[in-house]
């Protein structure tokens, strides 16, 4: 063999050998077939879902995303939550980047179980299978159950075709598990008990977020707390009935000076201003509807306009505290409480 063709074989086994190198290192390429496989190695200490290092027992909530709509924002991201306990994520609503959110959060994606969605409106729905798909890619091995209104089932379904090149090919050629049996559904649309386990036990009722039927608040009883979910609603006394005693209560709030600002951006300003007043509910009704249910800790999410940067969180507060005496906590994207 000449030098010119001996140096040429060396330069493409060279080649070949980073490159594969390469491969072997991008982390979506992790064993997919091993029960130890890196995507769903439990952390030694941070519980089953949550790489904060430390104690996995307890009750904690993670605000994901905090601004109402679906138009993207620097200020928030979309509506999203998980509550952990004992290190086991539950997450309530799927906004546009709620993976990420979720990932920066510490949430080890394949460790996702249970997911509950309030309503169908795409800010709190739009990324629900893309979180599950990416939980997938992620080294998921276990069954993901999603809970919530009629038509999931549908959702699920449209997803798998829609996406079913991609699956397939995941499938064959990372040796993954088949997705759509890992997925199961719970539709409901009346008041129920939606799970009960040896963690937690979570309700939900009916709220009146105007033309979307149904809709729900979700009520999360652990041990150390209980913590209640608004979802998106107008003023709704049954909610203050549905978290009475609760130790949070994280409710959607609507700030009405604001809302001439916004809708001078808007060339559908009056329609949609009939929509926003019939949907949700203003910083004095969420005061009213806090002291009405005897809340410990009353936390503002879900924020419209979301996207202003001027609203001080003291113009948030004001109109609340004029009805609710007990703690107000102003949720920002991925804070903890």
């Amino acid at each position: 063999m000449s030098e010119q063709r001996l140096s040429r074989s060396r330069r493409d086994f060279m080649r070949v050998a980073v490159t594969a190198a390469g491969f072997a290192s991008l982390p979506w390429l992790t064993p997919a077939r091993a029960g130890t496989s890196a995507g769903n190695k439990a952390p030694s200490s941070g519980g089953p879902g949550h790489t904060d290092g430390g104690s996995a027992r307890g009750t904690k909530l993670i605000l994901l995303g905090t601004k109402g709509g679906p138009t993207p924002s620097a200020l928030r991201a979309a509506p999203a939550n998980v509550l952990l306990v004992d290190g086991q994520p539950y997450v309530v609503d799927c906004g546009n980047g709620v993976a990420q959110q979720l990932t920066k959060a510490g949430i080890r994606l394949p460790a996702i179980r249970d997911i509950f969605i309030t309503h169908h409106h795409s800010d709190h729905n739009a990324d629900l299978l893309n979180l599950v798909f990416l939980a997938w890619a992620s080294g998921l091995q276990t069954p993901v159950h999603l809970y919530g209104p009629p038509r999931i089932g549908k959702m699920v379904d449209d997803f798998v075709d829609m996406n079913a090149i991609d699956l397939d090919v995941r499938t064959r050629e990372e040796g993954r598990p088949p997705f759509r049996p890992l997925v199961n559904v719970h539709e409901f649309d009346a008041p129920r008990t939606v799970l009960e386990n040896d963690q937690v036990r979570v309700t939900a009722t009916l709220v009146d977020h105007y033309t979307i039927k149904p809709a729900f608040a979700y009520r999360f009883e652990t041990r150390e707390r209980t913590v209640v979910f608004s979802g998106d609603t107008r003023y709704d006394e049954r909610l203050a009935s549905f978290a009475k005693g609760a130790d949070v209560l994280v409710h959607e709030v609507m700030y009405l000076p604001a809302l001439e600002k916004l809708l001078k951006t808007n060339d559908n300003a009056p329609t949609l201003l009939d929509h926003l007043l019939k949907s949700h509910t203003t910083t004095e009704q969420v005061g009213r509807i806090a002291a009405a249910a005897g809340v410990g800790t009353l936390v503002l999410n879900h924020f419209v306009p979301g996207g202003d940067p001027t609203i001080t969180d003291d113009m948030w507060t004001k109109d609340v505290r004029r009805h609710f005496k007990g703690n107000i906590v102003v949720g920002k994207d991925l804070m903890e409480i």
